[in-house]
């Protein structure tokens, strides 16, 4: 049996929660009120919702089937909760970057099981020029990634500066070393 100090630094789990709940609030929210393909501007032409629905993966990449993706978003999600379990004593940063992963992934996977395809809606750019339509999960995935690619490049090879001594070693006073070859020089 688990005891509640096994589980210490799993509270990050809280965001993975809040993810999956935004994501799926936002996404009925939009099918409800959206019909598929339809788009209005809520930023002027930068920012607009656009009701999509996506068969591949996170911006549109598709490779693969609907049932690989849900395979693969599964064992993903399965690994990265080990993960996190194991490195429940880490530093903040690292166990938040696999929470957002983990809520990313849980969020397309609930619509994968739901309806066979993700819903996207966030679309932007300006004109003809346009990110792939997105939403609020690959949103969530996109900046776990950012933070986890950015500590592993930027704090994974600091070296640690070797500890100071706690007694500073300081060389004898040269009337120390006096008195101890007078010492010497009497015994023999």
């Amino acid at each position: 049996m688990y005891s509640l100090s096994s589980l210490r630094g799993l509270w990050v789990l809280v965001f993975t929660a809040l993810i999956v709940a935004l994501d799926q609030i936002t996404k009925l929210t939009i099918k409800a009120q959206f019909y598929l393909g339809e788009s209005i501007e809520i930023f002027g032409d930068i920012l607009r919702f656009t009701y999509i629905q996506n068969p591949g993966m996170a911006f549109g990449i598709r490779f693969g089937g609907k049932l690989f993706f849900t395979i693969f978003a599964s064992v993903a999600s399965v690994v990265i909760l080990i993960y996190l379990y194991r490195m429940r004593g880490e530093r903040f940063s690292s166990r938040l970057s696999l929470a957002l992963i983990l809520g990313g992934a849980i969020g397309n996977l609930v619509d994968r099981f739901a309806y066979g395809e993700v819903i996207d809606f966030i679309d932007v750019g300006i004109n003809e020029t346009r990110w792939p339509v997105f939403n609020v999960a690959d949103s969530a995935v996109t900046i776990g990634m950012i933070i986890l690619v950015s500590l592993v490049l930027f704090e994974g090879h600091k070296e640690e500066a070797p500890a100071p001594a706690k007694f500073p070693v300081q060389p004898p006073a040269p009337s120390d070393e006096n008195d101890n070859w007078r010492d010497i020089k009497r015994s023999n």
